[in-house]
């Protein structure tokens, strides 16, 4: 007997297998959405251990070598470059010539002015010479009325006993006093101009005297003006620049040349400003000549920055070594304090001292590295203080990790 099959239900399958499916697909997009992203990773970094104990601050920066002393020479006259006797790298001497310059004009008013100079000592001699002949005129004048004075006086003497026996007239006794009355005035009017004009004498030759100071003064300066025209060194050193031609002209003022002392030389460095606030006169230093270390200490700050660093001068102390030379570049260090008993790590690269930033610390045996907040200190060349957040034995990344800031974990390899 045949039995009649049951055919099966295939529409219900689909929707079985379909629920199946797709309930699968919703607990693997539970599940996925419940793992954590994996941390990215970092390769290489640079990695410094904190440490406990004495930091030494220090700042840093590049420089030159320049000459404790310069001598400048520029130019007192307009004039024309001539000759030029000596090159830069020469040794020079006080008097050594270096260059001769040209200007006609500059001679002649050298001569007019030493003209004069002449006609004004000619005018002293003659001055002097017509005051002495003014007082011998005067001289005798007072000796003449003199005796006119005591004659007058004897007349009236005669006069005056002729009178007492009548042989002379009153009138007459009259006209012999008055005579001697005037002669004494006069005399003694002579007198005082003699006594006046001996006085002005020397008054006279003063004024005089004075017009022809001063025109020495101006024949000297203009003797000196032509004899600036032989530029000389005017100290002993070496000749570092003369940048002239054969045929220039230049003007009051130009530079002509430069004179250094080889074997005085100073650093000058430019400090970054963010690094000067601590440093002060007297603070030691170090100096890399790329030949070898010479110490030094600071003698001057500049109290302004410009471009962003600061102008530090270090005075050299030791000797310096081979090759060492005006404009040659160096490296400067100055140690501005030592902080004893203080943690410190390496100074990372994106950190700035007195702040608070983000520093990744290894964890895991260095396979990974998590962030934690970091307060730092102090800073120097190459170290910075560590505030809070970190203990002595962390190990911690001073790469730069600006491209990290969205995670708080990664993987180091």
């Amino acid at each position: 007997m045949d039995i009649p099959r049951t055919q099966p239900d295939r529409k219900r399958r689909r929707y079985i297998q379909g629920g199946v499916v797709g309930g699968s697909l919703i607990l693997l997009t539970v599940l996925l959405g419940s793992l954590k992203p994996a941390a990215p990773t970092v390769d290489s970094p640079w990695v410094d251990t904190v440490r406990q104990g004495t930091m030494v601050r220090e700042v840093r920066g590049p420089g030159t070598l320049v000459p404790e002393h310069i001598r400048w020479i520029s130019a007192l006259t307009p004039a024309r470059v001539e000759r030029i006797f000596v090159q830069p790298g020469t040794a020079v001497t006080p008097g050594t010539v270096l260059l001769e310059l040209s200007n006609p004009d500059v001679q002649i008013q050298a001569l007019d002015a030493e003209r004069q100079l002449t006609a004004a000592e000619a005018a002293v001699v003659d001055l002097r010479v017509s005051l002495a002949n003014q007082r011998l005129t005067q001289a005798g004048l007072v000796a003449q009325t003199r005796t006119q004075y005591l004659q007058a006086k004897r007349d009236a003497e005669v006069a005056e006993t002729l009178a007492v026996t009548g042989g002379l007239s009153r009138n007459d006794l009259t006209l012999a006093r008055d005579k001697a009355t005037e002669l004494e005035a006069r005399y003694d009017i002579e007198r005082q101009r003699l006594d006046l004009l001996a006085a002005a004498v020397d008054s006279q030759l003063a004024v005089q005297r004075a017009q022809v100071q001063r025109l020495r003064a101006i024949t000297n300066f203009q003797v000196g003006r032509v004899n600036a025209l032989a530029v000389r060194a005017g100290e002993p050193g070496v000749l570092q620049e003369l940048p002239l031609q054969l045929g220039q002209w230049v003007v009051p003022g130009t530079i002509l040349a430069k004179v250094v002392q080889p074997g005085r030389l100073k650093a000058v460095l430019r400090i970054p400003e963010t690094q000067a606030p601590g440093m002060a006169v007297g603070q030691p230093a170090s100096i890399d000549t790329h030949t070898g270390i010479v110490a030094g200490r600071v003698v001057r700050i500049d109290p302004a920055a410009q471009e962003g660093t600061v102008t530090v001068e270090i005075a050299l102390d030791g000797a310096l070594p081979p090759g060492a030379r005006p404009d040659i570049s160096v490296d400067g260090t100055i140690t501005i304090d030592r902080l004893e008993n203080v943690l410190y790590v390496g100074r990372p690269a994106y950190g700035q001292p007195n702040s608070t930033i983000g520093m990744f610390k290894l964890v895991d045996g260095g396979a990974y590295a998590v962030r934690v907040p970091v307060q730092l200190g102090r800073s120097s060349v190459s170290t910075i203080e560590v505030v809070q957040g970190l203990a002595v034995g962390d190990r911690v990344i001073l790469s730069d990790m600006s491209k990290y800031d969205g995670v708080d974990r990664v993987r180091v390899k």
